[in-house]
């Protein structure tokens, strides 16, 4: 079980995926290498915690899409709220991010805001974003 997670997880790139292609072999022994890693560190924590591996599998990929939805709704703060003078448009972050316009205009708030003001260590430049540090004070 711990290698057929491991295989999902990790697939092998299909031949001709690879480009350039004469780095086919060592993108395949890459995939190979993160499997086994990849068994070898479910079964340890599936040991360690008398847990199912696959349950673990599934918390891990909910805990990685968590993580990517949350870097997404900054990114998209960043791109409206502190690129320039000029946000990107909500066109061009919509075809980048998959979401409709609309889902842009709510995709983050103020927690995103706040986020990516003290990650980049600068407050927005548009008008419409408060800085929520300044309103706290």
């Amino acid at each position: 079980m711990f290698s057929d997670i491991a295989a999902i997880r990790f697939p092998l790139p299909p031949p001709g995926s690879v480009t350039p292609p004469d780095l086919y072999f060592d993108a395949y022994e890459e995939a190979e290498r993160l499997r086994a890693e990849e068994a070898e560190n479910l079964q340890a924590a599936s040991e360690g915690l008398d847990a199912d591996p696959l349950l673990l599998a599934l918390q891990d990929a909910r805990a990685r899409k968590a993580a990517a939805d949350a870097e997404i709704r900054q990114l998209l703060a960043y791109g409206r709220e502190f690129h320039g003078a000029r946000p990107y448009r909500l066109e061009t972050l919509s075809e980048a991010s998959g979401m409709t316009t609309s889902g842009i205009r709510t995709a983050y708030g103020k927690d995103e805001i706040k986020q990516v003001e003290h990650t980049i260590g600068r407050e927005p430049n548009r008008r419409t974003a408060k800085s929520p540090t300044k309103e706290a004070h």
